[in-house]
This record gives structure tokens, sequence and C-alpha cells, in this order.
């Protein structure tokens, strides 16, 4: 089953608002339009939005890379949700696809299939796919069973439409509330929303496409997958991604110490506190011998 054109439309408009967002808040940067207050929106909604979907949505539902008290497990899947990446159920279906058919058939957005080659494949990877009518439509009740038996989950998941309007309407209301004007309202709202969705979108999805062709690696995998140091800040560490794609169970995907992983550190801080438990961490033995080159260990009785 392939994505639907309702699916598609949707995805084009979600696309395309920020987008336009971004441009807005482009003439409006060159006549001094923007204030402290409208980038300290836009950037406290960005972090709300992207440890939402880097530990909500990937680490902690995706791959069980820790496990998260329920009131945080369902905070997470709300934070996620305002990044406007879709409904939870949705996303983490269509990321356990990737990681069962990495860079092969069945993978929806690979820069190495499904779109072409090159520069092609690259937008396929980035965000062709969201429209791609041979997308691969995926469903949660086979990808992720053990999400769908929880109530929780599911309702946050149905609620995305609500909770994406909320998102949007925040910076409107803190705006207006600062300025005590329909413009500075607006002028929030452009920030805020709108260009705080753009770049949120575009660091995401340069995990599936940069991350994906252009990087080192470390260990030995039969997909493309890089480490790109140049995205690690503003993807708060999901930019290990060759890490990540060696162990994806890892909540820990910076491996090395110059490898800054900000959503790990922030786990690790939930962990102290008691909100969460059993993070994954690979330890430096079974890194080394995944390594790219590395001599198998004896077996007993060789």
């Amino acid at each position: 089953m392939t994505l639907s054109r309702t699916a598609r439309i949707v995805n084009v408009v979600a696309v395309s608002i920020p987008f336009i967002g971004a441009l807005v808040a482009v003439v409006l940067l060159w006549n001094s339009a923007v204030t402290w207050f409208d980038l300290a929106v836009a950037t406290g909604m960005y972090l709300f939005g992207a440890f939402g979907i880097t530990i909500g949505y990937h680490r902690v539902l995706t791959h069980g890379a820790a496990q998260a008290k329920p009131w945080l497990r369902y905070l997470l899947a709300i934070m996620g949700s305002s990044a406007i990446q879709g409904p939870v159920l949705m996303w983490v279906a269509d990321h356990r696809a990737h990681h069962t058919h990495t860079d092969q058939e069945g993978d929806p957005h690979s820069p190495h299939v499904g779109g072409g080659s090159g520069i092609k494949g690259l937008f396929h990877a980035h965000m062709g796919w969201l429209w791609n009518e041979n997308t691969p439509a995926h469903r949660p009740s086979k990808q992720c069973p053990d999400l769908v038996r929880d109530r929780g989950l599911v309702r946050i998941s149905k609620a995305f439409p609500w909770i994406a309007l909320a998102t949007m309407a925040v910076p409107f209301l803190l705006g207006l509330a600062y300025y005590g004007t329909l413009a500075g309202a607006l002028q929030t709202f452009v920030w805020g929303a709108l260009v705080r969705t753009f770049f949120m979108h575009h660091v995401t999805w340069s995990i599936n496409s940069i991350c994906h062709f252009w990087g080192y690696r470390r260990f030995e995998s039969d997909d493309h997958s890089t480490n790109n140091p140049a995205l690690a800040l503003l993807s708060l560490g999901e930019s290990w991604h060759h890490n990540h794609h060696a162990f994806p169970r890892a909540a820990k995907m910076g491996m090395r110490w110059y490898e800054v992983d900000i959503s790990w550190q922030v786990i690790r801080l939930f962990t102290k506190l008691g909100w969460m438990e059993k993070p994954v961490v690979i330890s430096r033995e079974r890194q080394d011998a995944k390594r790219i080159g590395a001599v198998p260990a004896p077996v007993a009785g060789d």
C-alpha cells in the first residue's frame, strides 16, 4: 500500500506553509522586524519539539533505548507532536520500516532507493518521499503493535491535528501578551511557529538525506549511514547516524568524547532524577568488536 492522494496533499501543505513563513521572516529580518523575544520563543519552541522527536519519538518509543515513566512517555509524545512531523504512531511505523529495510526496497526515505541517484535521490530522501506516490504507507498495527496497545499513545496520536494547531497558536498568544498588538503577535507567530517549524523539519530530514550521503563511518554495516558532525548541535545528537544504525537501541549515540550528543545528556539527567531507567549504553568492547576491519574474537574450541 502506498501513500494516499489526501496524505500527499496534507504533506505538501505541511511543508509549504513553514517554507513561506521562512521567506516572510527573511523580509522581516531585513527590515529589523525581529526582537530577542521572538527569537527566544522560536528557540524554546524548537527545543521543546526537537527533544520530543529525538528522545520521545525516536530513542524511547521507536527503539526502546530507555524506559520512561508513563507521564514522561506521554509528555514526550506530545512534545514530538508539536514538531509537526506527523502522529507519533505513524512516525514510529515509518522509522521502524527505515531500520528494517535501510537503503533497500521498502525504506521510505533512502537517497539510494526509490528516488533515483545523486541529487535526485538526495531530494527524495530529504523531502520528496513525503509526496511520492510510490512511498509505502506503513501501518502502526504492523510496525509498532507494542505501542498500539498503549491507549494513551493512541489518543495522543489521534489528537495530532489539535496538538499541531495548539503549537502554532502558542507563539501567537505569547506575542499578543508581550507586545499587546496584533502586529506583534503576528511577528512572534512567524518566528516562533513558521520559521521554527521550517528549521525543525529540515534538520530532521537532513538526517534522512545528508546522513546517508556524506560523513564518516566507523562500524561494519550493510547500509550507507554516516556520522555528520556539522549537524550535531542542531539535531541534538541525532546526526551520529552511523553509530545509531550500528547500535539502534543505544540511548547514547555520540560514542566518542568529541561526538556531542545533547539528547543523551538530557536522558542522563532524567535517569538521575528517576524519571527514566535502563538507558542502553554500548560498551567500548562491543564497539571495538564491530569496528571496520576488526579481527573477530576467537571462538571457544578453536
